[in-house]
């Protein structure tokens, strides 16, 4: 495998926000594209949605207004994204990721908080996959014990996957890792009912024979079947699944961390003492709150496109929106889609590509 470490970081950053995209829309990402710029002063944002709604943004400093005259809903289908607004918001956002005829593009990175599953669509139609890659899949971060993060996918792209398919993600996510974290062979564990190779459907016991042949090809770091507390536990740096599997994974545990933190608060509300308690042991309950915040955490990377696209929460606010950017920005930056591209180049022998029958995709 080619090293990686060679790749040297961008200095200057752009970033293309579909500002429409969301539950919330341009009162959520133009506060947090404001945010974003005086926190990261080698930022560049292309801001793109109706002229009106962009009319509060004009005239801030390292920005560029795109207007854009169409607006996909949150429950538009892809065959409306696709075929009857094309000139959406977020299907302008992503065309500023597209080179032109002298090979520059208008923009390193995308982010929408916008319909997933079009999302997914307008992305692979507008920028194509790599070759070697069937299909995109959803990359985000999840908190572990160990302080740091586990990055799993696929996160709700892709219902149904086969063998080819989760290689494929283990190749991708192993670039991932290494765009954030600076780990060459991050360590990769495959999602399954238990540890033994023996266990599993037909599908993930397939996935786990060629992830292993890579691993002794030295194209990837793979340790083995992980189960669920793993992800937690920081196990491996990199969980690979399918999208059914992996979004509900992220969503329970978005639920748990919710449910964690009312009880904790139901506790510390029942009588005179315990509301004492919680006054002395305030500053720990608040990173407690801090570290299972979910919004800390938007930020989605939708990987095997020829550009760089993130998802946000469709129900971000302003500061989940802002961490996604941030997200973006530090893939961007250290130059993850060059990453990925290297990877795949480098791993042909073991990335068998498979018959690809339409993908489901869904808000996650």
């Amino acid at each position: 495998m080619s090293p990686t470490s060679s790749l040297q970081p961008l200095e200057r950053v752009r970033v293309a926000v579909d500002c429409m995209g969301g539950d919330h829309g341009p009162s959520v990402t133009l506060p947090a594209c404001r945010a974003f710029l005086a926190s990261h002063p080698n930022a560049e944002v292309l801001l793109v949605g109706t002229e009106e709604s962009l009319r509060p943004a004009a005239g801030w400093s390292r920005c560029t207004l795109v207007p854009a005259s169409e607006v996909i809903e949150m429950d538009d289908a892809v065959e409306v994204a696709l075929r009857r607004k094309r000139d959406s918001s977020m299907r302008v956002a992503i065309a500023q990721l597209k080179a032109d005829d002298e090979g520059h593009a208008a923009a390193d990175v995308s982010v929408s908080a916008g319909n997933t599953g079009a999302l997914m669509a307008v992305a692979r139609y507008v920028l194509k996959t790599f070759a070697g890659i069937d299909r995109p899949a959803i990359a985000a971060l999840l908190p572990n014990a160990r302080g740091g993060f586990t990055k799993v996918l696929d996160l709700g792209a892709n219902v149904d996957c086969t063998a080819e398919h989760l290689l494929q993600f283990a190749v991708m996510g192993s670039a991932l890792v290494s765009a954030l974290d600076g780990k060459d062979e991050p360590s990769v564990g495959l999602l399954n009912i238990g540890e033994e190779a023996i266990k599993g459907s037909e599908t993930i016991k397939r996935a786990g024979e060629l992830l292993r042949a890579a691993a002794a090809a030295g194209q990837l770091n793979f340790h083995g079947n992980v189960e669920g507390n793993d992800i937690f536990k920081g196990t491996t740096d990199l969980v690979v699944c399918d999208g059914f599997v992996g979004n509900v994974a992220l969503k329970t545990s978005e639920g748990l961390a919710g449910m964690l933190t009312q009880m904790i608060k139901q506790e510390f509300s029942r009588t005179p003492m315990s509301k004492l308690a919680a006054l002395v042991a305030l500053p720990v309950l608040n990173r407690f709150k801090a570290r299972v915040d979910h919004r800390r955490y938007s930020g989605g990377a939708l990987l095997g496109l020829r550009g760089l696209v993130f998802k946000a929460h469709g129900s971000s606010d302003a500061f989940a929106f802002e961490r996604a950017l941030e997200r973006a920005y530090d893939a961007a930056r250290n130059r993850l889609l060059d990453r990925v591209h290297d990877r795949i180049r480098d791993t042909p022998a073991v990335l068998p590509t498979a018959p690809d029958e339409p993908a489901a995709a869904h808000a996650a």
